[in-house]
């Protein structure tokens, strides 16, 4: 035979006989299954359906979906904060993508704004970071390098400068800043995502970091950033072996000098229950942080057996107080409105309560969740942060506790949102997740992170670079803090710590426009807890 003949030959079996072969595998195989009912009928044509299947999500993400479709973020609110975060830039041109005709909230700007010399803000230490610049953008090449600069870190003056804990606590906490990281825990989380947080965070300065309820470890103190330590009904960090609470253990934590503040978590917008970290991500590092064993499923309790009452979790911070010497606060998910009158009720009875509540809303993001909690459980932040801020104010407690707010508030218009709506700080978790790389691939769950951000998988971690990601959380930060600050300049106010329900309106489909302090009013509130 010729060498034109065996390759012939070659090219039959190729084209003819292997997709055959194939074919007659996939053919037996599903036909004799018993699993699934639309391989038996049709092995070929149903194997072509689940692949498509697979791969739906991406598809819609990538060529279906348009820029202000998808859940739980839309392409052009992740694009936002990841150009935000990689140029520290939001300059758009030719025109708003916002539907304009559906309802919505709307920042209620000034005849006479507010000159941007004229804001009172802190810009006089400047914060070192890197920039992308583009060289070359085109359809078959991209080019672009990174380049120091000096960023302006719009902190708060320091008149304004929210104190947490100010009447209470023998170390308070104050801040600069009004935006932070929401709870993220490590196991959650890889260790390369959290150094890149601290480190990131650290440097923008003014704010803090939210360990989460999984106890805190080095990675977290790597950036010298100022730490809130979450502590959940799991107690992780602070219990013994047997899983009580460790007032040794506490102790220890309040006197690490980053620990600037401790949060009891009731509730997680995303899950109304204890968290979970499925047995992969467990590795022995993060079970000797959490005090558990590696490699088996974390499930904490749905809530805390230290009390039973708010009188006993009055009490209960009373103690953290006086050991710890620092803030303590609690995290909530809002939903029964009599469980919320009565806790404001007795705060005002009784003298006592926490520093700070953080209101978390029903649309907030987790690592793991039951789809029932996800969807069902908890009113969202623009419902739940009204009525907490009210009610506190209708028992004349507002003044007694600072308010955090959480629930995709990761841009800076939703963030003055929330400062409208009672909010005097805003956390962020997802936001600072794609700032470190997260694609919104949503497998958080089960340790199969491909970017290596909700993962302890080393391999997987490969793909994360610390220092990188480091700037772009820098940068992303200081961009959501110039942000709000140019919507109180808009809203003829110098400083965000001014945000008034006053500066926010609400416009319907019909085109009728209604004042923010209109629909939440204490009246209303009343009315609803009254039924």
């Amino acid at each position: 035979m010729t060498v034109a003949s065996y390759i012939l030959v070659g090219l039959v079996v190729l084209i003819i006989i292997v997709p055959l072969v194939i074919f007659g595998i996939i053919w037996l195989k599903d036909e004799k299954q018993e699993e699934h009912s639309v391989l038996r009928n049709y092995p070929v044509l149903g194997k072509m359906r689940y692949i498509l299947e697979k791969i739906g999500p991406e598809l819609r993400q990538y060529l279906f979906h348009n820029d202000n479709e998808a859940r739980p973020f839309s392409r052009r609110q992740y694009q936002s904060t990841v150009i935000s975060a990689k140029y520290k830039n939001r300059l758009i041109g030719f025109g708003s993508e916002r539907d304009f005709d559906g309802p919505g909230y709307y920042v209620r700007n000034s005849m006479y704004p507010v000159q941007r010399d004229e804001l009172k803000v802190d810009n006089e230490k400047k914060i070192r970071t890197k920039i992308y610049k583009i060289d070359k953008d085109n359809l078959f090449r991209r080019k672009e390098h990174r380049e120091y600069t000096e960023a302006d870190p719009f902190y708060l003056r320091d008149d304004d400068a929210i104190v947490i804990g100010g009447d209470t606590c023998r170390k308070p906490f104050k801040v600069k800043g009004f935006v932070g990281q929401s709870a993220m825990s490590y196991g959650a989380l890889g260790e390369k995502a959290i150094t890149a947080l601290s480190t990131g965070l650290g440097m923008a300065g003014g704010t803090w970091m939210n360990t989460g309820e999984g106890g805190l470890s080095q990675h977290h103190l790597k950036g010298g950033v100022d730490i809130i330590y979450q502590i959940g009904p799991g107690l992780f960090g602070v219990r013994t072996k047997d899983g009580e609470f460790s007032w040794e253990e506490f102790k220890r934590k309040s006197e690490i000098e980053e620990v600037k503040a401790f949060e009891l978590k009731f509730a997680q917008g995303a899950k109304t229950r204890g968290g979970h970290v499925d047995g992969s991500k467990v590795t022995p590092e993060i079970a000797e942080i959490r005090n558990v064993e590696p490699w088996k499923t974390v499930d904490s309790p749905n809530r805390f057996r230290q009390f039973n009452n708010n009188m006993e979790m009055f009490e209960f911070i009373e103690k953290l107080r006086e050991i710890g010497g620092k803030p303590v606060g609690i995290k909530i998910v809002v939903g029964n409105l009599d469980d919320l009158e009565t806790f404001a009720k007795d705060m005002k009875e009784s003298g006592k309560g926490p520093d700070f509540i953080t209101v978390d809303g029903g649309e907030g993001g987790t690592g793991a969740s039951f789809q029932e909690l996800a969807d069902a459980a908890g009113l969202p932040i623009r419902a739940g942060l009204p009525l907490v801020h009210d009610m506190l104010t209708k028992y004349g407690v507002r003044d007694r506790v600072k308010i955090f707010a959480s629930g995709k508030l990761l841009t800076p218009d939703k963030i003055v949102m929330a400062m409208t709506m009672g909010a005097d700080l805003v956390n962020i978790a997802r936001g600072l997740m794609f700032s470190v790389g997260c694609i919104q691939a949503q497998v958080c769950h089960t340790n199969n992170c491909p970017v290596g951000v909700a993962t302890t998988d080393p391999k997987l971690q490969r793909a994360l670079i610390v220092e990188e990601k480091s700037f772009r959380t820098c940068n992303y930060l200081l961009s959501l803090r110039e942000g709000v600050f140019n919507l109180a300049a808009a809203a003829g106010i110098d400083t965000p710590t001014k945000f008034e329900r006053k500066h926010l309106i609400y416009k319907d489909e019909f085109g009728r426009v209604y004042p923010v302090e209109d629909i939440f009013k204490q009246a209303e509130v009343m009315k609803l807890v009254s039924g």
